[in-house]
């Protein structure tokens, strides 16, 4: 944008500058050089007005990333109070599995000290007489469902303790997962607000350049307006009635919007081109209409819309995306394609290979954009993994 003001600025300095130093131009002239004069101006308007609303839009995005972080956080908390939970109940059962071994020991051990072991049987058929022998039952009965109560509550006890063990280990996998994501969106939102402040202080001397220029150029057209009214040349006053407007120039969009088959990789590659300086990175963006017409998408949110977009169903996420279709090595790389970084994790980040040796994807720091991969950053954090979805 900056460079582009600059831009505008010569060439309006350029095609109005003579205008004071030469009253007696042309009427045509002095209208072609007002004309130009409003279509820079609406311009230079054009370009503040877009700036000042991806601004808007990164602020509004940092909020939802701050949000997204403090609501992991909670999870976490919830997480480790489940873990904590879960091991107080571990404690009680291992503690009541050991008091009931100490039990089992101890009749065992007197069992042993007697020199000889329990055999129901024999103690049923001692009995001396009708009435001893209902006694000796009744007690056997006792000590067999005694027995038997015990080794009950022992094994389902054990077995309590095997799936609280079990769910404690997913727990924690889980809470270490959502650890490792928490600090790769500390990191990116970190890298997001640096890149806001960046775009602060470039967007304000912009704001500066382009008021500059407009004071500029206002008073030129009133310069350019003055000197025709003075020249008195008869045909500027003939053609005051019929050439005093101004035309107005549109605005080019910042990127091409063609977009082939349905179907196609075409379609694929080309479907982010018009979110091109109109969205921004956002944790979980990309999988709602209300996301998408906002342009909010994080990288894996963003390939999976692509691919919707020719009616191709992947992944949201990049441990789904990774293991969709089939690796290929980076020499084979064509258009299409997924690439993976290492960010803050294993292959933290994905986007959609368009050749060239670039990129397409949803960057922290600029949204939907095409990136480099052959040097720098993103080429120092592609390991080679490749993946082509057929």
């Amino acid at each position: 944008m900056k460079k582009t003001l600059a831009v505008l600025s010569t060439t309006v300095m350029l095609g109005l500058g003579n205008i004071v130093a030469i009253p007696a131009v042309k009427a045509d002239t002095l209208q072609q050089n007002i004309a130009k004069a409003n279509a820079n101006i609406s311009q230079v308007k054009d370009g503040l007005a877009a700036v000042t609303e991806q601004m808007n839009r990164v602020n509004a995005a940092i909020a939802e990333n701050n949000n997204k972080i403090v609501d992991t956080q909670n999870k976490i908390t919830e997480k480790n109070n489940e873990v904590n939970q879960l091991q107080g109940q571990i404690t009680d059962l291992k503690d009541k599995i050991e008091k009931r071994n100490e039990i089992l020991k101890k009749r065992a051990q007197s069992f042993q000290e007697a020199g000889t072991t329990v055999n129901y049987i024999d103690v049923v058929m001692g009995a001396s007489s009708f009435r001893d022998l209902v006694d000796r039952v009744g007690a056997v009965a006792q000590l067999v469902e005694a027995d038997n109560s015990l080794l009950t509550q022992q094994q389902a006890d054990k077995q309590s303790l095997e799936e609280k063990q079990t769910t404690v280990q997913k727990t924690l996998d889980d809470l270490n997962a959502m650890k490792t994501d928490l600090d790769g969106m500390q990191a990116e939102l970190a890298d997001q607000k640096a890149q806001q402040a960046a775009q602060q202080a470039a967007f304000q001397q912009q704001q500066q350049d382009g008021n500059n220029q407009l004071a500029s150029l206002m008073a030129q057209q009133e310069q350019a307006a003055a000197a025709q009214i003075n020249a008195g040349v008869s045909e500027a006053k003939q053609n005051a009635g019929t050439s005093n407007k101004t035309s107005s120039v549109s605005a080019l969009s910042a990127a091409p919007t063609t977009t082939a088959a349905s179907g196609s990789l075409s379609t694929v590659i080309q479907a982010g081109y018009k979110y091109i300086g109109h969205s921004v990175y956002v944790f979980g963006g990309g999988r709602t209409a209300s996301d998408i017409a906002r342009g909010y998408f994080d990288c894996s949110g963003f390939v999976h819309w692509a691919f919707a977009q020719a009616g191709i169903s992947v992944g949201s996420s990049t441990d789904s995306l990774v293991g969709a279709g089939s690796r290929v090595s980076a020499s084979s790389i064509q258009p299409g394609d997924l690439v993976f970084f290492n960010t803050y994790k294993t292959n933290g980040h994905v986007g959609i290979y368009i050749g060239g040796g670039n990129f397409i994807g949803s960057q922290s720091s600029t949204g939907v954009a095409v990136a480099n991969m052959s040097s720098g950053y993103w080429a120092q954090h592609f390991a080679g993994v490749v993946v082509r979805i057929r």
